[in-house]
């Protein structure tokens, strides 16, 4: 499983505690410091070289759309991060909605900003509970009642 930026973080933190004695201040300098470059790599590192040859425009996504939703993580289309998935709140950090992230990079309305076994899992969950089936019913029971 690999380590998050902020586990990196503390790690190398850590280490540099052990070897000189550090105030409170300059820990919490030093951890973010590290963070914003440790932030910078990760994001140097999801951008393809070609764009930056290509010349892209500053707003252009971090990678392919298509690409951006994988097994196990979804990135950012905005900053490059990775994610199980896509929350509201960190959406609304870059001014999106998730209808609007949707729209901006092309997804479908129905589809989920999460990693597909993320999604796979929940969908299972929930047949499992008989969502499908008591949505039929529902609607069926709408219609009549409608009707």
């Amino acid at each position: 499983m690999t380590k998050t930026l902020v586990q990196m973080t503390a790690e190398i933190i850590q280490s540099q505690i052990t070897s000189k004695q550090m105030s409170t201040e300059e820990i919490k300098a030093s951890l973010n410091e590290t963070f914003r470059t440790l932030q910078s790599l990760q994001n140097a590192e999801t951008i393809e070289p070609t764009d930056a040859e290509n010349g892209d425009a500053p707003g252009a996504p971090a990678m392919d759309p298509k690409k951006s939703i994988q097994k196990n993580k979804v990135v950012c289309l905005e900053c490059g991060q990775e994610f199980k998935m896509l929350s509201p709140k960190h959406l609304r950090s870059h001014g999106l909605t998730a209808k609007e992230y949707r729209k901006k990079y092309g997804f479908s309305a129905r589809q989920p900003l999460c990693a597909k076994a993320l999604s796979e899992k929940r969908s299972q969950s929930g047949k499992e509970r008989g969502i499908p089936e008591n949505l039929r019913i529902a609607i069926e029971a709408r219609k009549k009642k409608n009707a």
